[in-house]
């Protein structure tokens, strides 16, 4: 009878232990932006199947005292794609399309959220 109650507890732990050790969620394709350079020339940015449902502060923008926001946001991946005028993804949203066309230079961004 205690094997029955170990074996349970036992399969019970494996399947907690798998479910939480699920690995990140990519998104496929390729999300590009720019941003003003230190040199004063635009830079362009491509980030390759992006992790999703994650919180990601574009690094050369990070920082709203030292930087301009990245514009100009190209979302091609599989997910629906929510850029945030704040680091941290936070302030104000847009979302953008799936293998959608370039948005706007007008359109800035500090960071990117893929819905996956």
């Amino acid at each position: 009878m205690r094997f029955r109650h170990s074996l349970a507890a036992v399969c019970g732990a494996l399947a907690l232990t798998a479910t939480l050790a699920t690995p990140a969620h990519a998104t496929t394709g390729d999300f590009g932006y720019q941003f003003i350079g230190l040199d004063g020339s635009p830079q362009s940015v491509t980030l390759h199947d992006p992790v999703g449902r994650e919180c990601i502060t574009l690094p050369e923008v990070a920082d709203p005292d030292a930087s301009a926001p990245a514009f100009a946001p190209h979302n091609d991946t599989d997910d629906h794609a929510m850029v945030f005028t704040e680091p941290d993804c936070t302030g104000d949203s847009w979302t953008l399309r799936p293998h959608g066309r370039p948005a706007s230079d007008r359109l800035k961004l500090r960071s990117v959220w893929f819905a996956g």
